[in-house]
Formats: C-alpha cells, sequence, structure tokens
C-alpha cells in the first residue's frame, strides 16, 4: 500500500529515515525538508507501507502532472528500509508507484537518488539502480571526486599533481590561516566570499546567508559546519561543510575563494586543510562534490581536473526520469 505523507508521520517518517533504512541521510528527512518555506513546493511525498509496518518512503513534490524527488534538496529517492532490501520488495514498490502515479493521473515522475557514498547503510544498492532501467526509466548522471580516508596517510600531498603541490607550498609560504568558522559574523563573512565567488558565473547561491545562519543555529546542528581560509585578518577563501550519516561522509558544499586573491593559493591550501581537518576528525570519506552543469548534460571540466588533482576517486550521482506513465503502464498490463 502506499499512501501521500502528511505531517502526522513526520517524526516517524524521519526515524525510518535516519535509523531503519538503508539509503537514508539528513537531506531526506523532514526536519531538513520542512526548512522551505510553506508555498515555494506543493510536497506529495509517498509512504510505502506492508501491513501496519513502514517498507520505504520517497520525499517528493509535484509541478501540475509531474512528481519530482525532490526539488528542495541535492537528492531524494526512494528510501529503503533495512530489512526489505530485497527484490521482492523493490518488484512491489515500483509496481505499487507506477499504480499510483498513474492513479493520480500523473504523466512523468523524476527522481534523484543518492549514490552508495551517502547511504546510511554500507549496502550495495545496484538492484535498485538495476530495476529503474527495467522499468522504463531514464538516466542521467552527474560525476563527483571523493577521497576514501582510510586509503590515505600523512604525506598524502606528496600524490596530489605536481601543479597542486606547487601551488600549496606557495600558499604555506604566504603563512595562511585555516580555521572553523562558529560566529554569525564570521558566518556572514563566508557568505560574502560566496556571492563574490558565484557572482564571477553569473549565479547566486541556492540558499540565503539566514537560511544558513538556521541550519547552524536550530535545524542542522550537528550536521553542518563552516571553514574559513585568511590572509592576515581578511577572509579570502571558505567552504560549507556537511556531516553525513555519524562521520561516514565529510561533504563539502559551497567552497568559495575571492578571485581577487588566487596568486595566494588558497583553493590548493582550503582542499589540503579540508583532508587533514576530516581526517581529525575521524570521518570515512571526504567529499569535494560533483563537478558538472544542467543536471550533469554538461561536464565542468577544468573544475573537475582540479579536483582529480587532489589524488580523489570519482562517483556518480543518478537522476532517473520516465515519460508517459499512463501508456507504460498499459503496455505492462
Amino acid at each position: 500500500m502506499v499512501i501521500r505523507y502528511n505531517e502526522s508521520y513526520e517524526l516517524e517518517w524521519d526515524n525510518f529515515v535516519l535509523e531503519k533504512s538503508i539509503n537514508g541521510c539528513f537531506l531526506q528527512t523532514r526536519n531538513f525538508l520542512n526548512y522551505h518555506k510553506n508555498g515555494k513546493f506543493i510536497d506529495h511525498s509517498l509512504i510505502f507501507f506492508k501491513g501496519e509496518m513502514i517498507v520505504a518512503v520517497m520525499p517528493a513534490n509535484e509541478i501540475g502532472d509531474e512528481l519530482f524527488s525532490h526539488q528542495g534538496s541535492t537528492f531524494g529517492g526512494i528510501v529503503i528500509g533495512e530489512q526489505f532490501a530485497s527484490l521482492a520488495v523493490y518488484e512491489c514498490i515500483f509496481e505499487e508507484l507506477l499504480d499510483y502515479l498513474s492513479e493520480k493521473g500523473f504523466r512523468r515522475i523524476v527522481i534523484k537518488t543518492p549514490n552508495w557514498l551517502y547511504c546510511r547503510k554500507d549496502i550495495h544498492i545496484e538492484l535498485l539502480d538495476y530495476l529503474y532501467g527495467l522499468n522504463g526509466f531514464e538516466m542521467q548522471g552527474e560525476v563527483g571526486f571523493f577521497i576514501d580516508l582510510e586509503k590515505i596517510a600523512d604525506g598524502f600531498e606528496n600524490k596530489f599533481a605536481t601543479l597542486k603541490r606547487r601551488k600549496l607550498k606557495k600558499a604555506q609560504k604566504n603563512s595562511l590561516i585555516f580555521k572553523e568558522l562558529y560566529l554569525e559574523h564570521e558566518i556572514a563573512e563566508f557568505y560574502n566570499v560566496l556571492e563574490d565567488n558565484m557572482e564571477k558565473f553569473g549565479t547566486i547561491p541556492l540558499h540565503s546567508l539566514e537560511e544558513l545562519l538556521e541550519f547552524k543555529n536550530n535545524r542542522l546542528t550537528d550536521i553542518i559546519s563552516f571553514y574559513g581560509v585568511y590572509n592576515h585578518e581578511e577572509m579570502i577563501a571558505g567552504c560549507m561543510v556537511f556531516n553525513f550519516n555519524n562521520k561516514k561522509v565529510f561533504h563539502t558544499q559551497y567552497l568559495a575563494s575571492r578571485h581577487d586573491k588566487l596568486e595566494l593559493c588558497p583553493n590548493e591550501f582550503l582542499y589540503a586543510n579540508l583532508i587533514m581537518e576530516a581526517r581529525r576528525q575521524e570521518y570515512r570519506f571526504l567529499s569535494y562534490g560533483t563537478s558538472t552543469l544542467e543536471h550533469g548534460t554538461i561536464l565542468n571540466r577544468s573544475l573537475a581536473l582540479f579536483k582529480e588533482g587532489f589524488n580523489t576517486e570519482s562517483y556518480i550521482n543518478r537522476t532517473y526520469s520516465l515519460e508517459n506513465i499512463e501508456r507504460i503502464k498499459k503496455e505492462r498490463e
């Protein structure tokens, strides 16, 4: 059975995602999704049941006859309960999902799924990915880069690309300082660096300063942190970091630097110090995020090569879409 989410399930939903699922994380919780102001999205999240037990949930919003999972989050996906991670259950979920979409008159569905790196459990989810394809979904991918911190040791910077090592040494000679940001005025200063950085590319941050402070002070106090690089008293680079699944992944978000300070090599200094910080805090992985544009259809090659220069490995974030749902359902009957 599948039903549309309502607020009476909020606590049960979040407990399922964070404690009972194989591929859940804070980005799929109601606590995170609810930060969006009322009216920004028309929520149409789904809960799948076996009897009275939740088998799976899918955070989603609707726009007309299209369903998205979820436009208010980096990814949503079908979040599966650990005890229900099996072929038979997956098949039932897809069958019920397609029936529900057809019954409600949806023409199209788009599902952004988490990859193995961000999953709560070290359980492979390739079977779930396979069933998206088997049920007619088309896939688009976004490539990202990460470091397995268990594979590196002291002197890890010696594995950087030659130019990265050279710039890091230059940054160290410039006496740059790396530190965590705690105070609101420090986070506001970081936001100014971020706006300066994104303005050069004709874009603006996805989140407002007020939203970042809300995350830090209230909603995501144990999940979000900020770091800055200083030249004397001036912040010249910084980033926001998410803690995924109890220190499994140290995920960098909003990496930014001042364009008029690049000769000081703040980016190389920032990236290297983030590796040391993640190791110090005993994370398993460090993620530098994706390097694509337009939902993965365009590779930001320069950014990808830059991240690859820090001796990283790659991963793929997958987005699945299905068109003409009613026609596909009839073909299955």
